[in-house]
């Protein structure tokens, strides 16, 4: 690949300013039509955090910088745009208990985001690219999506390793995570804030809590990024199946773990959703070849869980494989043979038992492949969509859409975009019965050139979970990246302001 810029900027025009809603008070007393609590707007700032995207010098990234259509509004009667302020910018590399400390290279020529609407690429190649942080605001705000992809040819780092850069937050659960003597594990902490952060790590195995050091109040300059290896933490025996808890003190920061497994392959596991009573794990290939579930209950009370898989034609119980037994405090893990059985699936966990819900965390660990020509990626429990939500970086060939409707019948729009270097965007109202997956591998923009992103936005009925994959084969190994679709939280809600002009007697 080139070596291009790695500062993507995002510009906009202002959104409309927030209008108070009056209300007036009789003389008498009399009362007077109450507003409404809140309304929802568009986001006027949105901020994103890319960890560093390999140490190997044969690593090739692209990044891809996108806002979708149709949130954003014109600036409010009277007042003038804007020109765009916001970019991602490179984040310093501070020396951390296991961590790399490279030096970042220097940012050079920036990417550009001139409208909603059309992706743009950067390119990235070696060990030494760094963390980035940075917001997007006006116009471009709502719906910002930045996606890394790198490709590692060859190393004891090969693989796909896909991301979408994630906002920054101060709780993160990363089920799947490993402290084996065969996996090299980072959980890499970027700041993008003016201010230091302060973060705990905690680890738990199959037998709870694992005893750590180095993980309780690690600083985070502002503008920096702290790499993790995680079996530097605990001078115990390596753990196959580790939970890792990130959480500040103060501060934020942004959170991914960088998975690397000495013959599997490597790839991102992105935070999984909060812990919930039930959990969605869309998007497993048709063809994987080992499932493996991980789940961990952060409670006082263990877990009881069903196991189902949500297939084209309905949900089922895997063959062997109906339910897992979580304790207090401990990661329970389950290998899934023969689980998709050639078809894309969706695996869905609920409570054995629907009067003893017990909140969970879960992620998949799944392999593609066989002998030496294996690829491993993650898929993280997810959130449905509640608004609209996008994945950015998908090709020609080799993206596959997952949509999960895991209860009742659903209807969603599914927008591809124009392509980064030409196309044009085409939607698509998809129907999904309730309990079933739909895949879509078709929806490409007409005349495409260059990537795409995908948005999917809910029309009517019940919740939809959902997932991309793509696949990259190269040199006979299937490699592979799976992203989940997270809610891109372009608007907000904003209180009404209620004036009471009334007059005082």
């Amino acid at each position: 690949m080139k070596r291009t810029t790695l500062s993507l900027i995002a510009g906009a025009t202002a959104l409309a300013a927030v209008t108070g809603f009056a209300a007036l008070t009789a003389p008498d007393g009399a009362a007077a039509p109450e507003a409404k609590a809140t309304t929802r707007l568009p986001v006027e700032r949105a901020g994103l955090v890319c960890p560093a995207p390999s140490t190997s010098e044969v690593a090739e990234t692209l990044y891809t910088s996108y806002t979708p259509t149709g949130t954003g509004s014109a600036p409010a009667a009277g007042g003038k745009a804007e020109p765009p302020t916001a970019q991602l910018r490179t984040a310093a590399s501070a020396p951390s208990e296991g961590g790399t400390g490279k030096k970042p290279k220097a940012a050079k020529a920036p990417a550009t985001v001139t409208a909603p609407g059309k992706p743009v690429t950067a390119e990235a190649e070696g060990g030494s690219v760094p963390a980035l942080t940075g917001a997007a605001t006006g116009a471009l705000a709502p719906g910002w999506t930045v996606q890394q992809t790198t490709v590692v040819p060859a190393g004891g780092a090969r693989g796909l390793l896909g991301l979408g850069c994630g906002a920054p937050d101060t709780d993160f659960w990363f089920p799947a995570s490993s402290t084996a003597k065969d996996r090299q594990d980072y959980v890499h902490l970027t700041n993008p804030d003016d201010t230091a952060a302060v973060a705990d790590i905690e680890l738990y195995g199959p037998e709870g809590a694992l005893k750590s050091q180095f993980t309780d109040g690690i600083p985070v300059p502002a503008h920096s990024t702290v790499p993790v290896l995680l079996s530097t933490l605990t001078s115990g025996p390596g753990q196959k199946d580790v939970t890792v808890h990130v959480t500040t003190r103060s501060g934020r920061v942004g959170a991914a773990v960088a998975a690397a497994d000495d013959k599997l392959g490597s790839d991102w596991i992105a935070p999984a959703a909060d812990p919930a009573n039930s959990a969605v794990l869309p998007g497993i290939p048709a063809d994987a070849t080992s499932v493996r579930l991980v789940a961990f209950a952060p409670g006082e009370e263990d877990a009881d869980l069903k196991v189902q898989l949500v297939t084209a034609t309905g949900t089922i119980v895997p063959a062997g494989a109906g339910s897992l037994h979580v304790k207090s405090g401990m990661t329970a893990a389950a290998d899934l043979p023969n689980l998709t059985r050639g078809a894309v699936g969706s695996l869905l966990l609920t409570p054995s038992d629907p009067k003893k819900a017990t909140p969970v965390v879960a992620a998949l660990e799944v392999v593609r492949g066989k002998g030496e020509n294996t690829e491993i990626a993650f898929i993280p429990a997810t959130a449905a969509v509640s608004a609209r939500a996008t994945v950015a970086d998908n090709r020609a060939k080799g993206s596959t859409l997952s949509l999960t409707a895991p209860g009742a019948d659903a209807q969603v729009k599914v927008t591809a975009s124009a392509g980064s270097q030409g196309g044009t965007p085409v939607s698509k109202t998809v129907t999904v019965k309730g309990g079933t997956t739909t895949v879509l591998t078709d929806l490409v923009p007409g005349g495409l050139k260059g990537s795409y992103a995908l948005t999917v936005e809910p029309v009517s009925g019940g919740k939809v979970h959902a997932a991309r994959t793509l696949a990259l084969p190269e040199d006979g190994v299937p490699m592979f990246t799976v992203q989940t679709f997270v809610d891109d939280r372009g608007t907000v809600e904003v209180p009404t302001a209620h004036q009471d002009l009334g007059v005082l007697d």
